[in-house]
C-alpha cells in the first residue's frame, strides 16, 4: 500500500445547533497525498479519528470511524462527533484538557488503519467549554470579541491567556496574492494556529519582498499603534475569524469583526497558482487564482 501524507487543512470548525445547547461536534477537513506529494483524488478512505486525554497516547476518552471519499480536490470532510463510535461525544469533558486527535487512515477504504499523526485541539476545546459554561472569558480576564492590543481578539489557547487577533477592519476590498507572471511554488501549506506567521516567511522568502506580492507584503508591512507583527493568516486562522467574530458567529457575539459579504485571503496555498480563500457569508473554502483580486484581513499573535 502506498504511503499517505495527510495535509491539516481545517483542524476543527465548531459546529452547533444553536445558541445554548450542547455542542454537536466539530468540522474536521484534510487534504490526503501519497508519499511523493501527489493529491490523492476521488479515492475511497477508511478514517479512525482518536481524542487522546493528557498528553499524545494518553487516555482514549473517544474514537470514531468514517469511511470516506475524497473529492476532486483531494479533501475529505468529517464531521467530529458523528462518526460511528461507541463513545458518548457530549461526555467529554472540555475543561480537563488537554486534548490531542490522532489521524489514522486506511488508503482501501478498509479497517487496516495507519496512524498518521496526532495533533493537539486547542481552539475547539476552549470555545466548547466556553459554549457550554456560558462564559467566554478566560483566566487571565481576556475574552473572544474583546479589543485589544490593535484588534480583536478571535481566538483564545487553552490557558485563555495567549491567543490570535484580527485587525478591526480590512486592508484591502480587492487585492491580489500575488500577480500573474510572479507566481511560484512558496510551500505556504502550513494550516493551524501559528502557521499563517510561518506561511507569510514563507512567501516573502520565496517570492522575494516584491511590490506583486501584494496580500503577504501588505499585512507584513501594516503598523496599528505600536503593532507590526501583523501576517497574513493561515485557511484555518481565517474560518475561526469567520467563526468566532465573523458572520458565521457560533458563540451569540454577532458579525463584530466587521466582515464584509466578501472572499478573504488565507496565506495557505494549494499549488504554484491557487491558494484557499472563504467567503464570509456562506463561511465555504475554496480555491481563487493568486491573480484574483480578494479581500484582506490580516491577524496577529499575543
Amino acid at each position: 500500500m502506498k504511503k499517505i501524507l495527510l495535509s491539516l487543512v481545517a483542524a476543527a470548525t465548531l459546529s452547533f445547533s444553536s445558541f445554548g445547547q450542547a455542542p454537536e461536534g466539530f468540522n474536521y477537513q484534510a487534504v490526503v497525498r501519497d508519499a511523493g506529494n501527489t493529491i490523492l483524488d476521488n479515492q475511497s478512505v477508511g478514517m479512525r479519528m482518536t481524542i487522546q486525554q493528557g498528553s499524545i497516547g494518553g487516555t482514549v476518552v473517544y474514537s470514531e470511524t468514517f469511511a470516506q471519499t475524497t473529492n476532486a480536490y483531494g479533501l475529505v470532510n468529517l464531521q467530529i462527533g458523528s462518526g460511528t463510535s461507541t463513545d458518548d461525544f457530549s461526555a467529554i469533558d472540555w475543561s480537563a484538557g488537554p486534548y490531542f486527535m490522532e489521524t489514522a487512515v486506511d488508503l482501501t477504504g478498509g479497517t487496516n488503519y495507519t496512524v498518521m499523526g496526532t495533533s493537539q485541539l486547542m481552539s475547539v476545546p476552549y470555545a466548547l467549554y466556553a459554549k457550554t459554561s456560558g462564559n467566554t472569558e478566560g483566566p487571565c480576564g481576556l475574552s473572544i470579541g474583546q479589543t485589544y492590543q490593535g484588534g480583536i481578539i478571535f481566538y483564545l489557547d487553552a490557558s485563555g491567556c495567549y491567543g490570535l487577533i484580527s485587525a478591526a477592519a480590512d486592508q484591502s476590498s480587492g487585492l491580489q496574492w500575488c500577480s500573474t507572471g510572479s507566481n511560484v511554488d512558496t510551500y505556504a501549506y502550513g494550516n493551524g494556529i501559528g502557521s499563517g506567521e510561518g506561511n507569510s516567511q514563507g512567501i516573502r522568502r520565496w517570492q522575494g519582498d516584491c511590490a506583486s506580492c501584494d496580500a503577504n507584503e501588505t499585512c507584513q508591512d501594516l503598523s496599528i499603534g505600536v503593532y507590526t507583527d501583523w501576517y497574513l493568516p493561515s485557511k484555518y486562522e481565517l474560518n475561526l475569524m469567520y467563526q468566532n467574530i465573523g458572520q458565521g458567529n457560533a458563540l451569540g457575539l454577532g458579525n463584530i469583526g466587521d466582515f464584509g459579504d466578501a472572499g478573504y485571503w488565507s496565506s495557505t496555498e494549494y499549488d504554484t497558482d491557487f491558494v484557499w480563500s472563504q467567503n464570509f457569508v456562506a463561511g465555504v473554502q475554496g480555491l481563487a487564482p493568486k491573480s484574483g483580486y480578494v479581500t484582506l484581513r490580516a491577524v496577529r499573535a499575543f
